[in-house]
């Protein structure tokens, strides 16, 4: 069996930290030296990572890291049972809101941390 893990790169460890545990809920699990820690959910350990903007993810010149805004199409999906409350603290604690949607499967919220990953959070 493969057990799935996700690396977040974010600019300042301690405060991505503080997002990641009291906007969404995750536990610290252990620091793995100084610039990175695990965090836990239900069943995905989350490895916080800390680079410094503009510097290279991969060996090519290309790709840079960069902390504004950006989507890509691999992105995390926090399911919770009340989507308006985790909304108000990834607001609270530095994330966005940028809309959703409801139907009668439940409902989205577009949501991004402080880093600029995007993420949602659906209805469980």
């Amino acid at each position: 069996m493969i057990k799935l893990s996700v690396s977040i790169d974010v600019s300042n460890l301690k405060q991505a930290e503080t997002f990641y545990i009291e906007a969404l809920g995750c536990k610290k699990v252990r620091d793995q030296g100084e610039s990175m820690s695990v965090l836990s959910t239900e069943n995905c350990d989350i490895y916080l990572q800390e680079k410094e903007g503009g510097t290279k993810p991969v060996p090519s010149d290309v790709v840079k890291r960069d902390y504004s805004r950006h989507w890509t199409p691999v992105h995390l999906d926090f399911l919770a049972e009340n989507v308006d409350e985790i909304v108000e603290r990834v607001k609270q604690h530095g994330g966005s809101h940028e809309g959703g949607e409801s139907a009668e499967w439940g409902s989205i919220a577009y949501c991004a941390d402080p880093f600029g990953n995007g993420f949602c959070v659906i209805n469980e």
